[in-house]
């Protein structure tokens, strides 16, 4: 063969062999690239954060409190960049969980068969979120598939619950993966078609007080709310017309507030934590006291059409209250004349004795140093969900 047209041929191979792995490499980023869910839902993505720094951060200080005092739903239009919020407990929680999961295995984490797309989906979209809010801590290759956390300095392959062939199994893999790297709880519900009625068909519930997700999962809105007060009267209707008609790009949030003994994440029924709730204890020390906040959001999945609930529990101690103007007077009346069934859900009633004589003290406090008028008539505040100058305070 002429040594020209030798080239030629060698040539050729080289560049068919080079064409045949460039189509492999685009073939496989094509399966593994993200679906576009900002333009899919109509919920942009977040703004990065370039200068994050997951040891100094700080959750926004959420004080959901409102007077008058009724049961609604008291939504709020969702913030995209809060979809979800990272700070300096992370590496602490997620521990946390670990254990839980641990002792509690699927009283924390379930999945029924036929959610597995909306978990998958789910999964996608807070890979999509974390790359674009914390572009430093957290990256997906589109074209391998791997997601990296630079907090834990790992790698996973999102293929073993992205894949087409991945199975039923997918959806369960799926929660797996976000247990492993977001401390937030997440629960999915979906229409069941027969009734029309949304159902729990999976997700993670690290942060619950007197339930499981297991106690819930495959019940409609109105059972797993059973225990709520006024659910059924005021809630019920409103409820499962919000749940049918919302679309994917009004997402909202919303807050539910407690004071504990502690900062315990998770008690099931029959916890031992429930028992300090029976009694108010003499020895019991303000500083063990705290406010905590379930910041909560839903939002429609565009693919999958199913809602997802998250929330994390926030926990701040209650001295902190004394310098958060108009906080101790609102919550104080909150406590005296907010409807009894309310309060005796929440369970205040066993800090009540320490609780009240210490906002009325601080409310006091900030009359006198000219903070709070003194004609001021308590009200849900302007800042709701947070107080005057919280973006301020350090």
């Amino acid at each position: 063969m002429y040594p020209a047209l030798l080239d030629f041929v060698l040539a050729a191979i080289l560049i068919g062999v080079g064409f045949a792995v460039l189509h492999k490499l685009s073939a496989r980023a094509q399966r593994n690239a993200l679906p576009d869910y900002a333009r899919l839902s109509g919920v942009p993505l977040p703004r990065p954060l370039l200068n994050f720094d997951i040891k100094a951060a700080k959750a926004r200080p959420y004080r959901p409190f409102r007077w008058n005092y009724h049961q609604t739903m008291a939504l709020k239009k969702l913030e995209p960049d809060f979809w979800l919020e990272l700070e300096s407990t992370y590496l602490e929680r997620l521990q946390q969980r670990k254990k839980l999961h641990e002792v509690y295995g699927n009283h924390v984490l379930a999945a029924l068969p036929g959610s597995s797309m909306a978990c998958i989906e789910l999964a996608e979209m807070v890979i999509q979120f974390l790359c674009a809010r914390y572009p430093r801590q957290f990256r997906f290759n589109p074209t391998t598939g791997i997601f990296h956390n630079r907090i834990l300095d790992v790698e996973e392959d999102t293929a073993v619950w992205r894949a087409s062939d991945a199975g039923e199994g997918a959806g369960r893999k799926a929660l797996e993966f976000l247990f492993a790297h977001v401390p937030e709880d997440f629960l999915l519900v979906q229409e069941n078609a027969a009734t029309g009625k949304y159902e729990l068909r999976g997700g993670i519930a690290c942060s619950a007080l007197g339930w499981t997700i297991n106690d819930k999962l495959g019940k409609p809105l109105h059972e797993i709310h059973q225990v709520v007060p006024d659910y059924k009267e005021k809630l019920q209707f409103s409820m499962d017309r919000y749940f049918s008609n919302m679309p994917c790009d009004k997402s909202i949030q919303r807050g539910s507030w407690g004071i504990e003994i502690g900062e315990l994440l998770f008690a099931p029924p029959n916890h031992p934590h429930h028992e300090l709730r029976a009694s108010q204890l003499p020895s019991l020390e303000l500083e063990d006291i705290y406010l905590r906040v379930d910041w909560q959001t839903l939002r429609r999945l565009p693919m999958s059409k199913a809602i997802v609930f998250n929330y994390k529990a926030l926990f701040t101690p209650l001295v902190q209250l004394r310098d958060e103007p108009y906080i101790p007077r609102l919550v104080a009346r909150i406590i005296r004349d907010g409807k009894k069934e309310i309060l005796k859900y929440k369970g205040t009633w066993h800090v009540e004795h320490k609780v009240l004589p210490a906002l009325d003290e601080w409310a006091m406090e900030q009359e006198k140093k000219g903070v709070v008028p003194k004609d001021w008539e308590e009200r849900t505040l302007d800042d709701d969900p947070f107080f005057p100058g919280w973006d301020k305070s350090g």
